[in-house]
């Protein structure tokens, strides 16, 4: 009988030790100022603009996307991506970008784009008539 406490007790012992485990690592902070990412030795997730006079760049090959974004304060960080460009990625008027600062660029594992909202282009256009 013992033993299936005992049993019983290291599997919610486990449990929690592995739910705990799994919240700490998922626990991403998102930063607007490229400063703090870059001081940043975590995971986080940077916001910021696309710098279109810049450009992008596809490297097929190695299957890389690089861009560069700019934050609120107006400083500029080399992004790269080991993907594809997102589909939205022209139109986006902001993105977000998980991953670290490392070796002088931002290593991104995931892009998220944001889009002009269609409904918020009907309202201006009703607003005039």
């Amino acid at each position: 009988m013992k033993n299936k406490y005992l049993f019983g007790g290291a599997i919610i012992v486990v449990f929690l030790g592995v739910m705990i485990y799994l919240f700490t690592q998922t626990n991403v902070q998102y930063e607007t100022n490229f400063d703090k990412v870059i001081a940043s030795a975590k995971t986080v997730k940077a916001t910021g603009s696309w710098v279109k006079e810049r450009n992008y760049q596809i490297d097929k090959a190695n299957n890389l996307f690089i861009f560069y974004m700019k934050d609120e304060y107006g400083k500029i960080m080399k992004v790269v991506y080991h993907g594809t460009i997102p589909n939205n990625f022209e139109s986006s008027t902001s993105v977000v970008v998980t991953g670290k600062y490392g070796d002088g660029y931002f290593n991104a594992t995931d892009i998220l784009t944001k889009c002009p909202s269609k409904y918020q282009e009907q309202t201006v256009q009703n607003a005039g008539s």
